[in-house]
């Protein structure tokens, strides 16, 4: 969803950068060039997306708008978790859009090209027709990549009827069509074995299916199915009963450590391997299938210095600062935080991150830490959601003082009315942190 390289010298001081374990960088280090050309910025944002958008205006404010600029091919920004709704009928997909141009704070310079490589020993990154751009502080929010050809059989799998996905734009009304067409049989739905975004959407649009079956009098014919390749049904045990407890008054079947392979779309095939049984695999036959790809770090961060082993953005989990780069900083869904990846674990990344990069202009060690806070609001019913919240440890941390675990019809009215105004007017703005604020006050202090 990433790059740049030479530096020149540069006659402006700069404020030590702070960080436990981390040396002081040198002048020579940071300092790019002293002109504010269109080839260095005081703060770069690779990303156009959440964290991208969110922290270029806090930068704004930190260093002018004319210091900032965003890297971000694509020009139209989506409010994907919307897509659940849309691919249930709920919402129309072109409300989750809005113009890049519109949402890139006024006076930040939108860059409409992709990262072809980091070289933050340089300070710089390379943009493609090999543009380089250096910086003083470097933002990398450039989300995660769908791998649809992982499974064999996909993405062209897609021109077939009955098949759909709620992950990316080109197939999220396919899963609404392909719920509308159902007839009868099994209705399939997978999780990857590899991390993803947002892990409660893949059982959220089951549900929806669910209640759309029995409202439109097609329940007795669909035999429902979530295949996972996890072992729990929710990583947070609180949220897991819950989760069961619906599963089972629902009558819907759950095969752990399943994973999607192949897709037959010709013969409305699907074949899963049993990841207990190594060579096992297992073929259904569907008449209505969703597919939760497996996902991945951007390519251009595979082998980047800025990456741990497995292609991540390699960051403190506390502060969001690079391990090793002390003026480059992650957010998001392209960092190794061990945390659910969410918008709403952006929303709090944000806050902490704004707290470190201004401590770091300071010269100061930052203080502000990140406890993993993320929300997974899973909506079980065209009319009821269960808000999970919960932190690192996979324990809930809950905004309000009330069993969030319950199905209501206030957490669903959350996810469907209200968070979508957060998201454009708070979050992508840079005045929305997340909600600990508000759940200090509600819980009077004491959480």
């Amino acid at each position: 969803m990433a790059a740049i390289g030479l530096i020149s010298s540069c006659t402006r001081p700069l404020v030590p950068l702070l960080r436990p374990g981390v040396p002081k960088m040198s002048p020579s280090r940071l300092h790019t060039t002293a002109g504010r050309s269109k080839d260095y910025y005081e703060a770069l944002v690779l990303g156009g997306g959440t964290g991208g958008i969110a922290m270029s205006a806090r930068m704004k404010r930190k260093v002018g708008a004319g210091n900032v600029a965003v890297v971000e091919p694509q020009e139209k920004h989506y409010y994907q978790p919307l897509w659940t709704l849309v691919g249930a009928g709920a919402k129309q997909l072109a409300t989750s859009a809005r113009a890049t141009a519109s949402i890139i704070p006024p006076g930040v310079k939108w860059i409409q090209s992709r990262v072809q490589k980091l070289d933050p020993d340089k300070n710089c990154v390379y943009l493609e027709n090999d543009q380089k751009i250096s910086y003083k502080y470097l933002i990398i929010a450039l989300g995660l990549q769908l791998h649809y050809e992982k499974i064999k059989g996909l993405p062209e799998g897609f021109k077939y009827p009955k098949i759909g996905s709620n992950y990316s734009i080109h197939t999220v009304e396919k899963t609404w069509k392909a719920l509308q067409d159902f007839e009868e049989g099994n209705a399939i739905f997978t999780f990857p074995n590899t991390p993803v975004k947002c892990a409660g959407a893949p059982q959220k649009i089951m549900y929806l299916s669910e209640a759309y079956f029995r409202k439109t009098g097609k329940r007795s014919k669909a035999n429902i199915i979530f295949n996972t390749s996890l072992g729990v049904i929710f990583g947070v045990q609180k949220y897991a009963d819950a989760l069961l407890e619906i599963i089972k008054s629902r009558d819907i079947t759950v095969n752990y450590r399943h994973n999607l392979i192949e897709v037959r779309a010709d013969k409305q095939e699907a074949v899963f391997e049993d990841l207990d049984k190594p060579g096992a695999t297992e073929v259904y036959q569907y008449g209505m299938l969703h597919v939760t790809p497996p996902m991945g770090p951007p390519s251009v961060l595979l082998n980047s210095p800025v990456s741990d082993a497995a292609g991540w953005v390699d960051v403190d989990k506390e502060t969001l600062q690079h391990k090793k780069y002390p003026n480059v900083f992650g957010i998001g869904d392209c960092t190794n935080l061990p945390t659910s990846k969410t918008a709403a674990a952006i929303a709090g990344q944000s806050g902490v991150l704004d707290k470190t990069i201004s401590s770091i202009m300071k010269g100061e060690t930052p203080t502000k830490k990140y406890d993993g806070y993320t929300s997974c609001p899973l909506v079980t019913n065209y009319n009821r959601a269960i808000l999970a919240e919960f932190d690192y440890n996979a324990q809930p941390l809950e905004t309000f003082p009330i069993d969030q675990s319950k199905e209501r019809l206030t957490s669903f009215h959350m996810k469907a009315h209200m968070m979508p105004v957060l998201y454009w007017h708070g979050l992508l703005k840079g005045f929305w942190g997340g909600p600990a604020p508000i759940r200090k006050l509600l819980h009077l202090g004491l959480k």
